[in-house]
């Protein structure tokens, strides 16, 4: 068929939309739904990995993690949950490896009630902060976690070794202890001690672009500071920053040998410990976004379907309609390959004209989401948009060559006599 018969097929298709109005609109519906739901999904994943890049970004692109057991992403096993802790010396023992610009060593308490919430309460005058992360770390938690200042400054080496009462507190702490005013020199009561404030960290990112981030409501103590009123908290988590991303692999294997070395694991062992990083959070979100693309998928395959079957009927009752036409064009020379051709064109613009529409519901949709939902930052996708279009086109072409095909079929002399 020639180029010219083919835009021929699309302008005979397109009045078929136009003269058959609302049997075409239903046709199309289907195509327009499901098309306008991976538009406006993709959109949605689209800012939301946005917005964990941007938190995982946050966390330092050049740190490593090192733990008892991955804490996120599985179930720990009764075998990981078992193993030693790592120590504080662990961490220092790091700080010599080469290529590492610093490490901390930290401890959490968070005391956990029956309803799975935090109920650390810390005070200021008649203000009080509740559900409270208590952190003792060193002083290099702050470049380590890629933390800045507000205010104030951090604790000393030697406000570390006297067990100095003094106290970092989180942006969400400071805001809600000392509303309008700076907390810096000013004391806070915690678990019935009394500390001084000497610093103010700024607000951290939020995974999901907003709210707020439970480490914003945190107290931060040096190491020592915190043993004072949790000597039993003892399970490190140490952060180390790098200098080069080019040697992660390097600075991990040598993390991994300092400490099967100190914590005495045989060579025909396995690691008693866990060495990761931010990237395994992306791993997980992958995984994550893996099932909301299959929800995606599942969902939007119902309206395509539809859609899909009713253009299989529209071009079925067209066949009908046009089968004298079809005779008289076999008989002036047309092919069966020319029919086939022309009503699976048909097929495939009366999809492709839904899953437009569909593009447009779905451009709509997401703009709407992004404003109502500002934090989301849902963005279209160019590539969903192709995908999208393709795929409709995909649907006319399945559905449209049965419809084809018994329209290629026809008897000419038969197809002439038809009333």
């Amino acid at each position: 068929m020639h180029i010219r018969d083919s835009k021929e097929s699309v302008r005979m298709a397109l009045d078929t939309l136009r003269t058959n109005k609302l049997r075409s609109g239903l046709t199309i519906l289907g195509i327009s739904i499901g098309i306008s739901t991976v538009i406006l999904i993709s959109s949605a994943i689209n800012g939301l990995n946005s917005n964990i890049n941007g938190f995982i970004s946050s966390l330092g692109s050049n740190n490593i993690w090192v733990f008892r057991f991955v804490p996120f992403g599985k179930r720990p096993t009764t075998a990981e949950l078992n193993r030693k802790q790592l120590t504080f010396d662990d961490g220092m023992a790091m700080r010599a490896l080469p290529h590492v610009l610093a490490v901390d060593p930290g401890v959490t308490y968070r005391n956990w009630n029956l309803q799975g919430i935090g109920n650390v309460s810390v005070k200021a005058g008649s203000h009080k902060v509740l559900n409270t992360i208590l952190n003792g770390n060193t002083a290099a938690v702050k470049d380590v976690n890629n933390i800045d200042l507000l205010e104030g400054r951090m604790w000393t080496d030697e406000e570390e070794k006297r067990r100095a009462n003094v106290v970092v507190l989180g942006h969400d702490s400071a805001e809600e202890l000392f509303p309008g005013v700076s907390p810096l020199g000013k004391d806070v009561d915690c678990e019935g001690d009394i500390f001084t404030v000497i610093g103010v960290f700024d607000k951290r990112p939020q995974p999901f672009g907003g709210g707020r981030n439970a480490e914003d409501n945190a107290v931060y103590f040096p190491l020592e500071t915190l043993h004072k009123l949790h000597p039993e908290q003892v399970d490190f988590w140490i952060t180390l920053k790098y200098d080069n991303e080019k040697n992660k692999a390097l600075v991990q294997e040598e993390i991994r040998e300092l400490l099967r070395v100190r914590r005495k694991v045989h060579v025909q062992q396995d690691d008693d410990f866990a060495i990761f990083g931010p990237d395994s959070l992306t791993r997980l979100w992958n995984s994550v976004t893996g099932s909301l693309f299959l929800f995606m998928v599942a969902v939007s395959s119902v309206g395509l379907m539809v859609g899909g079957v009713g253009v299989m009927n529209i071009m079925l009752v067209s066949v009908t309609e046009r089968t004298r036409e079809i005779g008289v064009r076999k008989a002036i020379g047309a092919t069966r390959a020319n029919i086939l051709l022309q009503f699976t064109l048909e097929a495939i613009t009366l999809c492709a004209v839904g899953g437009f529409i569909g593009i447009v519901a779905g451009a709509i949709f997401t703009l709407i989401l992004h404003f109502a939902v500002s934090f989301l930052h849902a963005a279209l996708s160019s590539t969903w948009v192709l995908v999208a279009f393709l795929v409709s086109c995909f649907i006319g072409l399945i559905f449209g060559i049965y419809p084809a095909w018994k329209a290629a079929s026809l008897n000419p002399i038969e197809a002439l006599r038809y009333e």
